[in-house]
């Protein structure tokens, strides 16, 4: 199982960043999908999650209004649109798969997703 993430650059405050994540060896249509990012000096958090169906998204208070998380299960993908981007989200964005027989669940607990990518670094600048 690979995820690919990209889209990840450098960006001056207010701007926007699309992330990609691209899936192989797993079937995006079957799991819950989720991003995270690990600011630096702390821990990793949840930034915005999908559900299998798409009809269910959960964002994280930073995120909501300004982060959308969309799914592209024809090319089993996984996007997630960062807008009024700020200093304060610097740092590496990660995707990750959470198999689900659930097509509504959303999980925003790190410890349940069992795949990630290897992150990709945002940098925004003042």
């Amino acid at each position: 199982v690979q995820l690919q993430a990209s889209g990840g650059g450098m960006v001056q405050a207010g701007g926007s960043l699309t992330l990609s994540c691209e899936a192989s060896g797993l079937a995006v249509s079957a799991n819950v999908m989720g991003w995270f990012r690990q600011l630096p000096g702390k821990e990793r958090e949840f930034v915005a999650g999908i559900s299998r169906s798409g009809s269910s998204t959960r964002y994280e208070d930073h995120a909501k209004g300004r982060f959308t998380i969309s799914r592209d299960n024809a090319k089993n993908l996984v996007s997630l649109r960062m807008n009024g981007l700020t200093p304060e989200d610097t740092g590496v964005y990660y995707c990750a798969a959470k198999r689900s027989f659930s097509t509504l669940q959303v999980s925003t607990a790190r410890e349940n997703y069992p795949y990630w990518g290897q992150g990709t670094l945002v940098t925004v600048s003042s």
